[in-house]
């Protein structure tokens, strides 16, 4: 997953040449920037940039062999026949395309089109707000909600780092909650939720991705997810549901989000998977009731959040959301219909994916002990185990000596659980650099579990 120049080095020392040189203190500086989890962006740009022969199983990007560029200002004109059969003039726009926009987004009613239409959801459109990726949806969620540092954070552990890493920036306190084949542990969420209680604490919400999540690939059935806002529900908890893979599963759940009867969950959305990374389009739907400082009627939780946003980005691109505007109208208001070729291409490259490593790693043999991984149902990664430390060494080692790529499952875990893990994506590859790929990380395996042994 790279998120920025990958040519850049952010790190790289600074020689301030002759005369004084301002040198910050870092304990100067937040204390956030210590954290390792903010590394690990810059570390996976410094190895997929340092090894461009590599093949990378790191990036969680969207295949991009059907973009194609004289697409988009089609996209654009098609929201914009949009806004002039609605009998907008061109005045009125010509200030939506240019001007900032409204905080909350213009799209709002076309996203919660796309809810119904997907995911068999209905929302009001004022309970949306439109973000500058799913990245800034998390933030504004826990700036909002988290009051103070007595107010916990858990988390399904493992977990995107980008959940934990904003935790960090805003100084929430974070507590995992051990995940299983069929996601969170309910009895690790009920003891968490005790043990924070009993030290003065409040658990206040719980993120999780219940389809196809990032790093372990592991789906919740539709049982868990009853059982998990039963659950929620007797602890008082909100939920965080992040749902950027659901389009890809192979077998289709209600979304948390549909299911909720209580307005407990608070569903945050990409386009970053299902139409492109480069719009940074993102949502959150926050339906839930706050009370008025004036004694009124209460207000929506998504206006809260708006307010937030305006001190953050002010406003999502108005081009970005025209783009993605696009997308939804040509997709009869949804996104899934669009998405078919992409969702063949990952299973088919991730059975593959799959295939070789059994070949070339086959159960039961002498080289393929402490060797086995998972069998997600769609999306875009999954995770191996492996008979030896699977650290930042090991994986310079396997791009500069194998040539392949992929993500240490350390980053992924507040603890030492995933030091023998590794994640892999195959989203970003084709079909036959997935082979060559997995049969160049089954010689790694090998050879670096045999010197191990």
């Amino acid at each position: 997953m790279t998120t920025t120049a990958e040519t850049a080095d952010p790190g790289r020392v600074l020689d301030p040449g002759p005369g004084p040189g301002r040198v910050l203190s870092r304990t100067a500086l937040h204390a956030s920037l210590s954290d390792p989890t903010l590394d690990t962006m810059n570390f996976l740009n410094e190895v997929t940039s340092r090894y461009p022969d590599a093949i990378s199983f790191a990036p969680g990007r969207p295949y991009e062999g059907d973009f194609d560029v004289a697409q988009i200002p089609g996209l654009i004109d098609t929201y914009l026949d949009h806004l002039r059969g609605l009998g907008h003039s061109e005045d009125r726009i010509r200030t939506a395309l240019y001007q900032y926009g409204e905080t909350a987004g213009q799209i709002r009613d076309l996203v919660a089109r796309m809810l119904e239409v997907d995911e068999d959801l209905i929302v009001d459109p004022a309970a949306v707000v439109v973000t500058v990726g799913c990245q800034e949806a998390i933030v504004l969620a826990l700036r909002t909600l988290f009051r103070d540092p007595r107010d916990v954070l858990l988390v399904d552990s493992p977990c995107y780092v980008g959940i934990t890493g904003a935790a960090s920036l805003l100084g929430i306190p974070v507590v995992a909650v051990p995940g299983g084949d069929d996601g969170v542990s309910l009895e690790g969420l009920d003891r968490a939720v005790r043990e924070i209680e009993a030290g003065g604490r409040r658990a206040r919400a719980l993120y999780v991705v219940p389809d196809c999540s990032n790093p372990s690939g592991v789906s919740m059935s539709r049982a868990k997810r009853t059982e998990l806002l039963d659950a929620a529900a007797q602890a008082d908890l909100l939920i965080l549901e992040d749902n950027p893979y659901g389009v890809f599963s192979t077998v289709r759940h209600p979304t948390l989000k549909s299911l909720d009867t209580d307005r407990r969950v608070l569903y945050l959305g990409s386009f970053a998977k299902t139409a492109f990374p480069g719009a940074r389009v993102g949502f959150v739907v926050a339906d839930q009731g706050v009370e008025s400082a004036d004694g009124g009627p209460p207000t929506l939780l998504a206006a809260e959040l708006a307010k937030v946003k305006s001190m953050v980005t002010v406003n999502t691109s108005s081009l970005s959301q025209a783009a993605v505007a696009g997308l939804l109208l040509r997709g009869g208001g949804g996104l899934r219909r669009a998405n078919e070729a992409s969702a063949r291409h990952y299973r088919r490259t991730m059975a593959l994916l799959r295939d070789t490593l059994a070949e070339e790693l086959p159960p039961g043999a002498p080289e393929s002990a402490g060797v086995g991984w998972n069998d997600p149902r769609g999306g875009f990664f999954l995770t191996l185990d492996v008979p030896f430390p699977a650290d930042e060494a090991a994986l310079r080692r396997s791009a500069q000596e194998y040539g392949v790529i992929w993500t240490p499952m350390r980053h992924f875990h507040l603890d030492a659980a995933g030091d023998r893990r590794i994640r892999l994506s195959c989203s970003y590859l084709t079909t036959a650099e997935a082979v060559e790929g997995a049969r160049r990380l089954a010689r790694f395996i090998r050879d670096t579990g045999s010197r191990a042994g």
